[in-house]
């Protein structure tokens, strides 16, 4: 039985993209179409189809292109994603339908010849913005209480997209270090600055930029490696080295 497989030009179509876009992805080796036409032209397969389904999710919940080529390349949970996908979704509908009820009361308020109730206008505005373990016990022993609850309330602004940047991206973005480390890679190595920057982007992301809070879970993760790698066989002291090789490029990047 032959298999199906579709051109560049109507796979963007389904898709909602543009040729250029897949043509991009292809080109970064995000999504490559497993087959070529004897003319050179790309043909995706059916398990092109669905890495492109986890890449349109992983994007929908709100993860950029670098992220999301770390989770397909990390092999992310199918049913993780297709959960998170689904209650990104619900959410989503959940807060359209608050504004809809907001905004047919504001609309009957009109109808009416009543100006609309200062009150209802910000409610749906409220509406309108609406639309858009272990870990955390070894972050306890070095951040406090309120740093702890701004760690939380920024992991919640950013939805789903933080577990695969915290549990999956950041550890591969380690692992990743430490591999250029023990190949003898010095720490002025673009590749070892580019780990570290995008580390540092991370944790901007979760801190807000407040420094205390990311030396913190900078100490975490010396103290405590196992935690927050997500490896088992991590030990306290095992990971020394490679958060000195970071610092290193840190300082030779000037930040």
């Amino acid at each position: 039985m032959t298999e199906t497989t579709w051109k560049v030009g109507p796979l963007a179509e389904a898709g909602g993209l543009t040729v250029r876009t897949l043509h991009h992805w292809d080109t970064i080796g995000l999504l490559s179409p497993s087959r070529r036409t004897a003319g050179g032209h790309r043909e995706y397969t059916e398990d092109d189809i669905a890495r492109l389904y986890q890449v349109l999710a992983l994007r929908g919940l709100g993860l950029d292109l670098d992220t999301i080529a770390v989770c397909l390349e990390s092999g992310v949970d199918p049913t993780r994603v297709l959960r998170d996908h689904r209650e990104s979704v619900e959410a989503h509908i959940a807060a359209l339908a608050i504004l809809r009820e907001r905004l047919l009361h504001i609309e009957a308020e009109v109808a009416d010849g009543r100006a609309p109730t200062t009150s209802a206008v910000l409610d749906a505005l409220r509406a309108t913005g609406a639309t858009g373990p272990g870990a955390e016990q070894a972050l306890r022993r070095h951040l406090d209480d309120d740093q702890i609850r701004a760690l939380g309330a920024r992991s919640a602004a950013l939805g789903p997209a933080a577990h695969y940047l915290m549990e999956v991206e950041w550890p591969q973005l380690y692992r990743r270090a430490e591999e250029l480390r023990l190949s003898g890679a010095p720490p002025t190595d673009p590749r070892v600055r580019k780990l570290a920057a995008r580390m540092d982007e991370l944790s901007a992301l979760f801190s807000g930029g407040d420094r205390t809070i990311s030396t913190g879970v900078r100490a975490a993760w010396r103290a405590d490696p196992a935690a927050l790698s997500g490896g088992a066989s991590v030990r306290p002291g095992q990971w020394d080295g490679l958060s000195d090789y970071l610092d290193a490029a840190r300082e030779g990047a000037g930040r």
